[in-house]
């Protein structure tokens, strides 16, 4: 019996039309370009402004592009996965939101929240309902409204994230093509190093939570930078091993755009070479779940049909894992 896979058909993102400067940020807090550069790689990121202006926004707009890139029909869609921890409201999901705004009538939805490796979580779900052979058309969708929840007078968290996102199409294959393999992992107790105090079950919005600012997100810098970049380059290597792929044998490299010297660490440990590795943190920052598809709408002319792509991610949670997959079509 032939295998099926689930292959990526098309991506697409968007990012909003506001861009905010390391200069800017110098009139905001105590802080300059060098600094954040050296030590991120983010040279500016992308601001979505607006009265009632979500994460919706986003990841429709990325939809709607998917969508006439690959022909597709809204109504043809049968599931929609939005990977995000901004949504636009604790309920309903801003899957379902996204469906109504591009006219997927038919598909049911849901959001999936992994912070910065929700991409990578949603990808492998999606996956999942292909292989099954349940549905023929997927979208997974990775957004962010980070804006939202940044505190612009904390240094250490608001130089760092962006808004933005992008999305896939995930359709069966039998061609040795698509999602091959997946390490995903998660460790709970990295949750007091990143993490947003309230507005939770545990501690409802008040009076008092909005005053002492527990609606932003919180990081523990240091802390999270030995983790992220022992765990992101260790699961990226492992899923190479556990599959007898060698440096020689990847294409690309797409981590995640947390910081510069993390992916740099990533790609050492993997032995990849920097042209093989995808950047964009330079002009989007952090865009959370929205990095991987941004990178892979990027770089989508340079790919071709059967490129080894590692992807990786390192967030809040703590959460981490590493996807390979082959690119299933030549550049358009």
């Amino acid at each position: 019996m032939t295998k099926i896979r689930a292959a990526i058909t098309g991506v697409h993102g968007y990012v909003p039309d506001y861009v905010l400067t390391n200069h800017e940020l110098e009139t905001m807090v105590d802080t300059n370009d060098e600094w954040i550069r050296s030590r991120t790689g983010i040279e500016e990121r992308r601001i979505l402004k607006g009265e009632g202006q979500g994460t919706s926004v986003i990841g429709a707009e990325a939809v709607k592009g998917l969508l006439a890139k690959t022909n597709t029909k809204a109504e043809e869609v049968d599931l929609i996965i939005c990977a995000t921890v901004t949504p636009d409201m604790p309920f309903p999901a801003t899957a379902n939101i996204i469906a109504d705004m591009v006219g997927a009538k038919n598909a049911f939805g849901y959001d999936l929240s992994a912070a910065c490796s929700g991409f990578l979580y949603a990808l492998a779900t999606g996956a999942q309902f292909i292989q099954s052979g349940t549905y023929k058309k997927v979208v997974i969708i990775g957004a962010d409204k980070m804006s939202s929840i940044i505190d612009y007078t904390d240094r250490a968290t608001c130089i760092i994230f962006g808004d933005g996102g992008g999305a896939v199409m995930l359709e069966p294959t039998e061609e040795d093509l698509g999602v091959m393999d997946s390490i995903l992992k998660s460790d709970g107790s990295g949750a007091p190093y990143l993490h947003m105090k309230a507005g939770g079950s545990r501690k409802p919005a008040t009076v008092e939570t909005v005053a002492q600012r527990e609606h932003f997100a919180f990081q523990e810098g240091s802390t999270v930078f030995k983790f992220a970049v022992t765990n992101m380059a260790d699961v990226a290597a492992e899923v190479m091993e556990k599959n007898n792929l060698t440096s020689n044998d990847i294409s690309w490299l797409v981590p995640h755009q947390a910081n510069k010297r993390i992916i740099d660490a990533t790609a050492r440990r993997m032995g990849v070479g920097d042209d093989k590795v995808m950047l964009n943190i330079q002009r989007y920052g952090n865009t959370t779940a929205g990095t991987l598809p941004l990178c892979l709408w990027d770089y989508e002319p340079q790919l071709k049909k059967g490129d080894n792509i590692i992807l990786a991610a390192f967030g809040g949670g703590f959460t981490w894992g590493a996807t390979w997959l082959k690119w299933a079509y030549d550049p358009k």
